[in-house]
């Protein structure tokens, strides 16, 4: 599937806003794209990422499902093998576990159970995450089990511009790709030029250039990370902010390069840290970069339990001083050694 970029205009966007234009724009360029999930069509989804689509769509190509995850990603899987490109809601993160074993053991298996005959086309949308006082089941950060899982590419996206980029790349992806929405930055807003021109559906970006450490971070994060950056110049230190974007497969060019000239790396997410996603960064630097290293890899993640109750989870999320907290014991460990 190619896809085609939209005159380039710089306006004021939310994510929100931007998702729903790459939905549209993804519907209205290819009519084998539909969109199902629950709530999706008359309602436009509980965060109205889908709000106008269905009637601007269609039935046909916009509708509503049964509260049946699992039924919901096992009926895209027979779209998909039958040429169709369904994009999946999830309403919210740990309402897709339902929907767990259809996306481990079959969407993400076709294409290699098949010898490659058949593609599965299939985007699921995930809102993910906390920051925004949800109680138990709606908040979570399950992005580990998508990435650990071979066959499937997974992404996040952390701001509107690069939010309607990502989805539109999925969407034109031959394989199954797992598309987590930070649901805290939903409404935050940019002064964005939304268009396809950007890194590639794979790459990292470097959002902030910067010489002393490096702070690996993706989805809600990326902002908490810019803010740790912009605090830390006050405090002397110049961190470079790279924006994982595609969390599998992972892009060690960029990451690389960059812990290899600065000497110093936090990984940051919100996640528990126990065989977290920033587990497999700092082992992959220690791999890669260990004689450039001057102080080991530091984690900056949620805490091992389940994820806390509203009026507790800002202590739970990373925040720019726990960064910058894990930046000063860096430089502390590479004057110590």
């Amino acid at each position: 599937m190619s896809i085609t970029s939209l005159p380039a205009t710089a306006t004021p966007v939310s994510l929100a806003a931007a998702l729903n234009q790459a939905l549209a724009d993804s519907l209205a360029e290819d009519e084998r794209v539909v969109v199902l999930g629950e709530d999706v069509g008359t309602l436009g989804g509980v965060f109205r990422i889908t709000d106008g689509l269905a009637a601007r769509f269609g039935e046909e190509r916009v509708w509503d499902t049964p509260l049946a995850e699992s039924g919901i990603v096992g009926t895209a899987i027979g779209m998909a093998m039958n040429g169709l490109r369904p994009v999946v809601e999830m309403q919210f993160d740990a309402f897709a576990y339902p929907a767990f074993e259809q996306i481990t053991s079959h969407l993400a298996k076709m294409r290699n159970r098949t010898g490659g005959r058949v593609e599965l086309p299939v985007v699921v949308r995930i809102p993910y995450g906390g920051g925004i006082g949800g109680v138990e089941h709606h908040c979570d950060s399950s992005e580990v089990y998508y990435t650990h899982t071979a066959g499937l590419r997974v992404v996040t996206c952390s701001t509107p511009s690069d939010g309607y980029r990502l989805l539109r790349q999925a969407i034109a992806s031959p394989d199954p790709v797992i598309f987590l929405e930070p649901k805290r930055r939903y409404w935050s807003k940019e002064t964005a030029t939304l268009s396809l021109e950007g890194p590639a559906l794979h790459q990292a970006q470097v959002v902030r250039p910067g010489r002393d450490v490096t702070v690996i971070t993706y989805g809600g994060t990326v902002a908490t990370a810019l803010e740790a950056a912009a605090l830390g110049t006050e405090e002397g230190y110049d961190l470079e902010v790279i924006d994982l974007r595609s969390l599998n497969p992972f892009d060690d060019e960029t990451v690389t390069a960059s812990v290899r000239r600065t000497g110093r790396a936090v990984v940051v997410h919100e996640a528990a840290g126990f065989c977290g996603y920033g587990a497999e960064v700092a082992a992959r630097l220690s791999e890669q970069c260990f004689h450039h290293l001057a102080a080991p890899v530091l984690r900056v993640t949620g805490f091992d339990i389940p994820y806390p109750p509203p009026k507790l989870e800002a202590h739970h999320l990373p925040s720019a001083e726990r960064i910058l907290d894990a930046v000063s014991r860096l430089q502390w460990e590479d004057e110590d050694v």
